[in-house]
């Protein structure tokens, strides 16, 4: 057990699970000591050492994985190393939209060698300063926009190099089912977990919830909190306190604020999961082993996250507890996006008896969930691209074809393959050809309108289209296997 640092408040933080096989589905990880709580000074571990980069970093991990409870001490050297910074500019995007000084990767590199040593030196004697990142906004599928922070160039670097030396220790403390913008794991082995969980467990309640406006809303108070529960060297605590109060630049004005964090810097998804590590990993792990008579599997992926129950009554004091969990560091559950629905492989036979219609379905990381039955009539989870995914996607297509209206045929017909490509890559998942060859039609319907329209007097009849459709329009191709073969529980 290990107290959550606030002030006359006596919370309990539930022990973690390991985190040893990435590839392992989050129900398998089972027992560990808890991570203990600020310890006193004398036991704060001090990663000396000036070695190669690489094994430095390894050091670290190694005393993170011995001692749950170390602190460290000593990291800013790790930070603002020359070697450490060259290589988070060369992971960045190369024609990223700058950021409020206007710098660009191609003219910052033009000098890189001095830029670079004159930002480590800023570092090392505290005169680095971070920028108020620029807004901007980018449509979201339900019509509405998402905001967004743009960093500027040395920020995004100073970030990258952050997240990589605080990734060696929080790779560590990270418990399995959480899979959001982690190195090793990936969408689609949250789903094939959530997958695999629902068809081998007893699951028959699944609860879809959604945290309203989580990057808006989360404490810099309690996260600075969280962070010192590993992290003691105060250098890195206020290089992350200098982020979180940079604040936005919009319209020419500079907007701060004591809660949340922008999105659209590389640190930003490292303190979401930090932040929902204590407030819901933990507390998640410790309600199933001591609350729940049932079975309870879990899949987290950033903010969003589904959990699937054996009794409908556990998921029912699950949630009434997880609010009040949630309240009182800050977060709050989307009221109408947040729902509890039968569904497993008795949800359809538990209906039918009670004269009710099919299962309900819940939508997760752009696939619409449904109880569904193999050919041999077993049970088995379908994954379809949400609807609304695609259409937006569409829409986006026909937009930009329309600004390429005149430009020539390979041109576009690249431009769409690319597009037609990159969908089928995330959305082919086995059972899902249907959607997939139902957005792969409506992509070259969409194009055949556009070429139409590029002359009064239009010549492309239909069988010269099919022959553009055959050379530019690859078939549709599942990319991803069975969830039971990429992850066992």
């Amino acid at each position: 057990m290990m107290n959550e640092h606030r002030k006359s408040d006596s919370s309990v933080i539930p022990e973690k699970l390991p985190n040893k096989d990435p590839m392992g589905a989050a129900e398998a990880m089972e027992g560990r000591g808890l991570t203990k709580g600020n310890l006193l000074e004398q036991n704060a571990l001090r990663t000396q050492g000036r070695g190669g980069v690489p094994s430095a970093l390894e050091r670290v991990r190694e005393a993170a994985q011995k001692d749950k409870g170390e602190r460290f001490t000593a990291l800013f050297h790790h930070v603002y190393d020359v070697n450490r910074l060259k290589e988070a500019y060369y992971g960045l995007k190369r024609q990223a939209v700058p950021g409020v000084d206007g710098e660009t990767w191609q003219h910052y590199g033009q000098n890189l060698e001095g830029n670079l040593k004159g930002l480590s030196e800023r570092l090392k004697r505290g005169a680095y300063r971070a920028k108020p990142a620029q807004r901007a906004y980018i449509p979201k599928a339900d019509g509405k926009e998402r905001p967004i922070g743009i960093p500027t160039l040395e920020d995004k670097i100073v970030q990258r190099a952050t997240v990589e030396v605080l990734n060696a220790i929080y790779e560590k403390d990270f418990l399995g089912f959480s899979y959001g913008f982690r190195p090793g794991r990936s969408p689609h082995l949250a789903l094939d977990a959530l997958a695999v969980g629902i068809m081998r467990r007893k699951v028959s309640w699944v609860l879809d919830a959604d945290i309203r406006s989580f990057f808006d809303t989360l404490s810099h108070e309690w996260l600075v909190k969280f962070i010192e529960h590993r992290i003691a060297d105060r250098r890195v605590v206020r290089l992350i306190q200098k982020w979180l109060n940079a604040g936005v630049l919009e319209e020419g004005k500079r907007i701060r604020r004591e809660e949340g964090t922008v999105q659209g810097g590389s640190v930003s998804p490292l303190l979401s999961n930090i932040y929902l590590h204590y407030v819901f990993d933990l507390w998640v792990h410790w309600w199933r082993s001591h609350r729940a008579n049932g079975e309870v599997i879990v899949v987290r992926f950033a903010d969003d996250w589904v959990a699937g129950f054996q009794y409908q009554s556990e998921a029912q004091k699950f949630l009434r507890e997880l609010k009040e969990r949630f309240a009182r560091f800050g977060l709050e559950l989307h009221s109408e996006k947040t729902r509890l629905i039968e569904f497993g492989r008795f949800a359809a036979q538990s209906r039918l008896a009670r004269g009710e219609g099919k299962p309900e379905t819940f939508d997760f990381l752009g696939f619409t969930h449904i109880c569904g039955r193999k050919r041999n009539g077993k049970f088995t989870v379908l994954r379809k691209t949400v609807r609304k995914r695609w259409q937006s996607k569409l829409k986006e297509v026909s937009q930009e074809l329309r600004t390429r209206m005149h430009r020539p045929v390979p041109e576009q017909g690249a431009y769409l393959k690319s597009v037609l490509l990159g969908h089928m890559r995330y959305y082919g998942v086995p059972m899902n050809g249907r959607s997939l060859n139902a957005f792969r039609y409506a992509l070259y319907r969409v194009w055949w309108k556009v070429l139409r329209r590029r002359s009064q007097k239009h010549s492309l009849t239909w069988k010269r289209m099919e022959r553009l459709i055959v050379a530019w329009f690859p078939s549709v191709r599942i990319y991803h296997p069975y969830p039971s073969e990429r992850v066992r529980v």
